[in-house]
């Protein structure tokens, strides 16, 4: 009688073997990520530290007409940013119908500023807590996604251009300031690409078939609702009608920036940075936000790390930071607040919502 053979195992074993390496090959990808990321911390922490007790030195006899004029400067930055989130989340005024009152929106706004303060996460922490805000007023949340990623894209958009203008400006020598080449045209160049990429991206989206829609859904509304914002983004720069919306993240990024200038002046910097150096230091170094850590950490090392590229002691470096990011913290934690209070009042279900938008928004809703 012949032998049963035995079912083969072997061709499903090289599959899970595979499977096996590549999720051991993940992990050790994540944990040589934090590894390294942890080590640039230490690293950090460990250059600032000789530097920290001159910082509070000079934190201690900081001129306070200085510290008020940036706190007033923080105030019009905020303004700006209330201005342009009106007019692109809620350009119909929706917020204030139903007998909610004319300053429902505004409200609305600043306790989008002062939630995005205390969520770590930068811009999308912001992005979340205006999103939570809206849906409890009953606006589709297609409508949401739109108009944040517009409002989100027009503030890095000019972000982008300002790194562009300033970049430039001191790699040509049109700016005094720093001329190295990978600290001025290096980012103008990235910033430009980076521009350029949406507006092209955004364009394809727009042209994609039924059947490469139908394959994924879901994936394709997103794209669509990112290529509607960043289309968006474009008009509002470039066409008289999104002037608003423009000249309000052009204030919320100028006067923001001032801020940290008009920090030197207080810590008694002795020369005070030139301004351009200050934005492009400022806007670089922001990124670090976007890292989820506490009291906004990543940002304060950001800009404290580039202003010593950039040329400026670390002396009035870190306390300038320091003191701009308690600014930056202390106002729009302050009116958020008192804003939420106020929306506690109101939070409720906007009946009409639904019908007024069709579900959804068009583009030229969202301007």
């Amino acid at each position: 009688m012949d032998a049963i053979p035995a079912p083969a195992v072997e061709p499903s074993q090289p599959h899970h073997t595979r499977r096996a390496l590549t999720a051991s090959r993940r992990h050790v990808q994540r944990r040589a990520l934090k590894f390294l990321g942890y080590t640039i911390v230490a690293f950090l922490v460990l250059k600032l530290v000789p530097g920290l007790k001159r910082a509070v030195h000079s934190l201690e006899h900081v001129a306070w007409q200085w510290v008020l004029g940036a706190l007033a400067l923080e105030l019009l930055s905020e303004f700006g940013f209330v201005i342009s989130w009106r007019s692109i989340v809620d350009p119909g005024n929706l917020l204030e119908r139903d007998g909610r009152g004319r300053r429902t929106a505004t409200r609305a706004a600043w306790a989008q500023l002062g939630g995005g303060m205390l969520v770590p996460g930068g811009s999308l922490a912001s992005i979340g807590v205006g999103a939570w805000i809206l849906r409890h007023f009953g606006m589709p949340a297609p409508t949401i996604a739109q108009r944040q990623f517009n409002l989100s894209f027009l503030n890095t958009a000019v972000d982008a251009l300002a790194l562009i203008v300033f970049g430039i400006g001191l790699g040509t020598g049109a700016f005094a300031g720093e001329r190295n080449p990978t600290l001025t045209l290096l980012p103008a160049g990235i910033a430009a690409i980076g521009l350029v990429a949406a507006l092209l991206g955004a364009r394809r989206v727009e042209r994609l078939d039924g059947q490469e829609r139908s394959k994924h859904p879901k994936l394709a509304s997103l794209l669509a609702s990112v290529g509607g914002a960043v289309e968006d983004t474009r008009r509002t720069l470039f066409h008289r009608s999104g002037c608003t919306s423009s000249v309000g993240a052009l204030a919320y990024l100028a006067f923001d920036a001032l801020v940290l200038w008009t920090a030197f002046f207080a810590v008694h910097a002795n020369p005070v940075p030139n301004f351009a150096v200050v934005v492009m230091a400022y806007i670089i170094g922001a990124l670090g936000g976007s890292i989820p850590l506490p009291a906004n950490i990543g940002a304060v090392g950001g800009m404290v790390g580039m202003l010593i590229l950039y040329g400026v002691g670390h002396s009035v470096a870190v306390p300038a930071v320091l003191l701009y990011e308690a600014v930056g913290l202390l106002v729009p934690t302050t009116g958020g607040a008192i804003a939420y209070l106020f929306l506690r009042r109101q939070l409720g279900p906007m009946r009409d919502m639904d019908d007024q938008t069709g579900g959804g928004v068009s583009a030229g809703q969202a301007r």
